[in-house]
């Protein structure tokens, strides 16, 4: 009992230290988790100012090019009212002043414009252009005026182009010929715009081929649209927009990127890949441990079963082999007893526990060599340990048996023998002498089970299963084996179970040995 208990308390020491490795590896590996998610969110909320920043100066340069548009749009109105006071007809008497309005016209030295009459015809162009060398070498041949009538036409094309785009004015000089002012963005406002699609197109990239960022998605508050994201279409596509953006929602909270003018975008992302593989990194490293922990135990297990059952069949066949000499002793007194006056009944008393020692070390020297399995009546082996017990245990033990019909199973009559002496021996000493001790053979669904039942103060429900370890022992003298071998003949030797069917304090104890039918 001591030594099960030892070993029991070390166990469960050990689990306990095991399970604290474990919760703080988990702690460890946590905290470590949270600052790497803590990293990238400040990572991200870096990204996302970024971003507001970018954002604005193209919100700035778009206002920048309305007001741009708006000075040129002033210039081009002040170049045509220029115009027409040069148009203006004059009195006879009186010298027209142009120097003014001939100055406006000749600053124009950026905004391009083309002169076009009511009938499309060209008048003149400022400010355009025009490579005459481009049309030399797509028609060598021409003539300088076929060249010209090549240009003529691709300013009536920009022209119109400009029109349709409503940047023109219109003069009436005379009546009957009205003037039309084509004009379009200057040189450097065209610059400008190049420089701020060049930036918001290194956004765009940079968010799409930025690999260390984490998944984002930016969106319109109001509209749900997407403004930019580094998810592919089929990674959106298959999960659905809606979907999508409900996940990173409770994955990660969103951050929230107001530009302080009635427009604002929300930010959703997720965690990196890396981040969440680190997230089951503990659990993988603690399968892998505990597999191999287990395998370590099965293989050590296996090595120390293996090594118990040769030491228990070196001490059973060493057992049986210094009882042989004794044994035979006890055979020549019997016979010289027998021719000498004593009593016939002393003489077969003492040759009925002669020829129980012969079982005895028959049993001993049958550990650890094949059994041998015979069919016979199980209900006779019984039944021949009971009267051999009968006799041996207090009178104030009442023994009852009872069979079924006849059970032909194939057993080792000795082996089992043993195994029912010692359960009905145990028995006998929970009831301190005094009781009942019921022993019945019965079938159940493919077993022949042999119940025995004893009204000794009964076994502890956690002491079910224990009992049949080695070591354990109620008994102060107790060396803890008797039901180990009694598990080890029914389950290894026979194929069968042997187990506590029931057991109430102080009223009823029941084991119950069943063996397979065939």
């Amino acid at each position: 009992m001591n030594l099960y208990s030892s070993k029991q308390k070390w166990k469960i020491a050990l689990l306990i230290l095991a399970l604290a490795l474990v919760a703080v590896s988990f702690f460890v590996s946590n905290a470590i988790v949270v600052k790497i998610g803590e990293r990238e969110r400040a990572r991200v909320e870096q990204w996302a100012d970024a971003i507001q920043q970018k954002l604005e100066l193209v919100r700035l340069t778009n206002r920048t090019f309305t007001q741009l548009r708006d000075k040129e749009r002033r210039e081009m109105q002040l170049w045509v009212d220029a115009t027409k006071e040069i148009s203006k007809e004059s009195p006879l008497d009186q010298i027209p002043d142009f120097s003014f309005p001939l100055k406006i016209i000749d600053e124009n030295k950026d905004i391009p414009v083309i002169l076009m009459d009511n009938e499309d015809n060209i008048s003149g162009s400022r400010n355009i252009d025009f490579d005459t060398s481009v049309f030399l070498r797509k028609s060598p041949k021409a003539k300088t005026k076929e060249i010209q009538i090549i240009i003529d036409d691709s300013l009536r094309k920009l022209a119109k182009n400009w029109v349709k785009n409503e940047q023109f004015f219109k003069v009436e000089v005379f009546e009957g010929l009205t003037m039309t002012y084509a004009f379009s963005d200057s040189k450097g406002l065209v610059r400008l715009e190049k420089e701020r699609d060049s930036l918001i197109q290194a956004f765009n990239r940079e968010l799409i081929e930025n690999e260390e960022l984490v998944p984002v998605i930016l969106v319109e508050e109001f509209s749900n649209k997407i403004i930019g994201t580094n998810l592919s279409e089929q990674e959106i596509s298959k999960m659905g927009k809606v979907e999508l953006i409900n996940q990173l929602k409770q994955q990660n909270d969103p951050i929230l990127i107001d530009f302080k003018s009635g427009s604002r975008n929300i930010l959703y992302f997720d965690d990196s890949p890396e981040l969440k593989q680190l997230q089951y990194y503990p659990y993988f490293v603690f399968f892998i441990v505990g597999l191999f922990v287990l395998i370590g135990y099965l293989v050590f297990s296996t090595f120390r079963r293996a090594e118990q059952n040769q030491v228990w069949a070196g001490m059973a066949k060493e057992t049986a082999h210094q009882l042989g000499t004794p044994l035979s002793s006890l055979m020549a007194w019997i016979q010289l007893l027998e021719s000498q006056d004593v009593d016939p009944n002393i003489i077969a008393e003492m040759q009925k526990d002669l020829d129980r020692l012969e079982k005895v070390t028959d049993r001993f020297s049958k550990i650890g060599s094949a059994t041998i399995l015979k069919p016979s009546d199980i209900s006779i082996t019984v039944k021949g340990v009971l009267d051999y017990l009968r006799p041996r245990i207090s009178q104030q033990v009442e023994i009852e048996f009872e069979s079924e019909s006849e059970f032909m199973v194939k057993h080792n009559a000795p082996l089992i023998q043993w195994v029912v002496e010692n359960i009905a021996k145990n028995a006998v000493d929970a009831m301190e002498n005094k009781g009942i001790l019921s022993v019945k053979v019965h079938g159940l669904k493919g077993w022949i089970c042999i119940d025995i039942s004893d009204t000794g103060k009964g076994i502890l429900p956690n002491q079910f299963k224990t009992i049949f370890k080695p070591g354990f022992s109620t008994k102060k003298r107790g060396w803890g084996l008797g039901l180990s071998l009694v598990k080890r003949i029914v389950n290894e030797y026979h194929k069968g179970k042997v187990y506590v069917l029931q057991s109430e304090s102080n009223v009823r104890t029941t084991f119950r040995i069943a063996l397979p039918k065939k």
